[in-house]
């Protein structure tokens, strides 16, 4: 048994290629492809695979089931994260009741909320960006209110996690769709809260393009990588167990 993580997949399988992310250059021809072959070369079904967000181009839940049936149709217990191009994303109950009601077996929530896996406790949930400049966010979006109610959220799944290590004394690891922490800037709220609860490694993806960053790096104590799926060239890093 094994644990991996990959973010920002992106599917378009239910909206057409018009959202297709081939569009984005040679690093993304074919991505589902490779991201199939690369996942059933590697997962076997009693693996572990976290999934922090941008997972679907629907718009809503029902134009996002052939995305996730892909998904579900991949070995392994996949644990999936909202990212902020997750619009079809609704409550935890809805999702999975929708899940239940379309066959969907092998798909858990991450949000708000942790879970016990392999060796670890997994927590997360989206976070939100360091840099209020991002471009096509509306024009007086109050980015304060937007951090604090993803830190509270956070929170929320830092508690849980810190519930189940107070049973089993595992280390907790947390997955957040956006960094908190990149070039340096970090993003406050939530870096304090990663080092109040002990945190000694975070995953993140959203960020494209950046593929002569390094795989890890070291911000106020805490181990941070890299997991967005063209920098990962669509293969699912393993964090457990740990390369030699």
């Amino acid at each position: 048994m094994a644990l991996y993580t990959i973010a920002d997949l992106h599917l378009s399988l239910g909206v057409g290629k018009e959202k297709s992310m081939e569009v984005f250059g040679r690093r993304w021809q074919g991505y589902t492809e490779k991201l199939e072959h690369n996942w059933r070369a590697i997962i076997e079904p009693e693996d572990d695979v976290v999934i922090p967000g941008d997972i679907s181009w629907a718009l809503g839940i029902d134009a996002a089931l052939e995305d996730l049936r892909f998904i579900d149709s991949l070995p392994g217990t996949k644990y999936i994260g909202k990212g902020n191009h997750d619009f079809w994303w609704s409550t935890r109950k809805k999702l999975e009741d929708f899940f239940a009601a379309h066959g969907i077996t092998s798909i858990r929530i991450l949000y708000n909320c942790a879970y016990e896996v392999e060796d670890y406790i997994i927590c997360g949930t989206r976070g939100w960006f360091y840099d209020d400049n991002l471009s096509g966010i509306p024009e007086g979006t109050d980015f304060d209110k937007l951090v604090n109610r993803e830190a509270q959220r956070l929170k929320l799944s830092l508690d849980a996690a810190k519930e189940l290590q107070a049973a089993c004394g595992k280390p907790i690891l947390c997955f957040l769709h956006f960094p908190p922490v990149w070039n340096d800037t970090p993003c406050e709220p939530f870096i304090t809260l990663l080092r109040e609860y002990g945190i000694r490694k975070c995953y993140f993806g959203h960020i494209h393009g950046a593929y002569d960053a390094p795989p890890c790096f070291d911000y106020a104590g805490i181990s941070f990588a890299i997991i967005a799926a063209d920098y990962l060239n669509f293969i699912p890093r393993i964090i457990f167990p740990p390369e030699v």
